[in-house]
């Protein structure tokens, strides 16, 4: 299961009043509404997002840049041009940045160990390299869980000191596991060889070059100072209650999550790090976007095709690559090099997830990256798509089946199943359904296969139909991953039945 949307029609009915007062007069700035404003409405409808801006980039001009509903949802402030979010864990692309920044001023060195600028370090993370910090593929136990608690709740020296008795994950180099840990490091190693410290270093060497303002303003403190024109921030409990959110982390995380800023700041900030501003040679972009290579010579992936690399991201595929950062599960920026465009999307909800639908956006623009028009599916998939398109989404188990039997095609299930939570996503339910039937019917064994299937039947209100596809699941697998939440589902259906 990719997606939980068992809750749709719970969240649907809670967002009435609220939702209504928050997106009245939803964008600011514009002369005259277009479909992106209309595509930014329906999300922020659908997740009940408070207040977001975007910012977007064509050819090293801001084309777009408009702001939506509220900063503060409490005494009802409008969002404007000037207000600033928690950026949260973007704030690791202004690290990684700063790092080349450093191996450019002949400071530090990508590959050396960290023992060579931090002497006092527990034995087994002494080889670590920068490089391997910054990546994600160090190995170390990570300083917090959940969002981002510290893993001793007593404070941060005592967290500190727990977090260096433990023993790594993994061997350096062997996975990619994101951590916390690597940037409180990265942030000790740019105060040791840059004399000074790493929130001075950046902003004199890349928010001061920009001429990013507000960002500079609004420092590495997030919540903890005043800060003009910050937005609220906010997230919704399991009972779909508002709730603000205001995480205290100790000033040695505050390089892996502490800055805030604005989309149009973001946007220039692409401008000048695409244009060369922010380096002195051309190949220190590259090195910044390139992904990292395992000991065992693949590359260092989350998720099929997203790419670690220098504290950004890269979405390794042939048609579109991006670059990106993201953080908070609310905020995030595209680069899409091949196409002269960034899109950069802030929010103040905790699961906005701007990651997922900027690609749409970058659709108004380059029509093939539109979702509907196959963008995203595998090449496999692209076939039966193409064929779908005339034939209809109710001969798909046909088509599939003669394309087996001709070409010797092979059919992912997990391809399948993000195709169908694509086209839920477009609100084409009964072709969702369609493409979840033909994942059972190809992939019977596996257990969410059935688990996709019934979630779509119960979105439609099939009810009987998703306790049957509920039961397979767990008459496939009674312990597959979602097991415990399908059985809960599956009970709460029989009882209201």
């Amino acid at each position: 299961m990719f997606e939980c949307i068992r809750n749709n029609g719970e969240r649907l009915i809670k967002a009435s009043v609220l939702s209504v007062s928050l997106f009245i007069g939803l964008t600011n700035g514009l002369v005259q509404a277009d479909e992106i404003d209309d595509f930014l409405r329906a999300q922020m409808v659908d997740k009940k997002i408070p207040g977001l801006q975007i910012a977007i980039v064509r050819d090293s001009k801001i084309i777009k840049s408009a702001s939506y509903g509220l900063a503060n949802v409490q005494h009802g402030v409008a969002i404007n041009k000037d207000t600033v979010f928690s950026i949260a864990s973007m704030t690791k692309g202004f690290i990684g940045v700063a790092i080349m920044q450093l191996v450019e001023q002949d400071k530090l060195v990508l590959d050396a160990p960290i023992s060579t600028y931090l002497a006092e370090l527990p034995l087994s993370w002494r080889t670590i390299t920068v490089r391997q910090l910054l990546n994600h593929t160090s190995g170390l136990p990570d300083i917090v869980i959940g969002e981002l608690k510290l893993i001793d709740p007593r404070g941060g020296q005592e967290s500190w000191d727990l977090v260096q008795q433990r023993a790594l994950d993994a061997k350096p180099n062997t996975q990619v596991k994101y951590n916390q840990t690597n940037y409180a490091l990265l942030g000790k190693i740019i105060d040791k060889v840059s004399g000074q410290s790493f929130a001075d270093f950046i902003d004199q060497y890349q928010l001061q070059k920009v001429a990013m303002q507000q960002t500079s303003t609004a420092g590495f403190g997030y919540q903890g100072y005043v800060v003009p024109n910050l937005s609220g921030f906010y997230a919704y409990n399991s009972k779909g209650k508002m709730r603000n959110v205001s995480p205290s982390i100790p000033p040695y995380l505050a390089p892996a999550a502490s800055m805030s800023s604005n989309a149009n700041e973001l946007a220039r900030y692409t401008i000048a790090l695409q244009n060369g501003e922010l380096f002195k040679h051309a190949s220190s972009l590259d090195d910044l976007w390139s992904v990292a290579k395992l000991n065992n010579g693949k590359k260092a992936l989350r998720g099929p095709t997203h790419g670690s690399a220098l504290g950004w991201y890269v979405i390794d595929r042939p048609e579109h690559p991006a670059m990106y950062i993201a953080g908070g599960n609310s905020s995030a920026l595209l680069i899409y090099p091949s196409d002269n465009l960034t899109i950069v999307v802030v929010s103040n909800l905790i699961g906005t997830d701007p990651k997922s639908f900027i690609d749409e956006i970058a659709g108004f623009y380059l029509p093939d990256m539109k979702a509907e028009n196959g963008f995203g599916l595998s090449p496999t998939l692209k076939t039966v798509f193409t064929e779908l398109k005339t034939k209809g989404y109710g001969q798909v188990i046909e088509v599939v089946t003669r394309l087996q039997k001709d070409k010797g095609l092979v059919f992912d299930p997990n391809d399948i199943n993000n195709w169908g939570y694509q086209l839920l996503k477009q609100n084409k339910k009964q072709q969702a359904l369609e493409i979840f039937t033909l994942n059972t019917f190809l992939h019977p064994k596996i257990a969410n296969t059935f688990d996709s299937l019934a979630e779509t039947h119960l979105v439609m209100g099939n009810v009987n139909q998703a306790i049957e596809f509920y039961q397979k699941a767990l008459d496939v697998d009674p312990k597959y991953y979602n097991a415990k939440k399908a059985k809960e589902v599956l009970n709460y259906l029989k009882e209201k039945r």
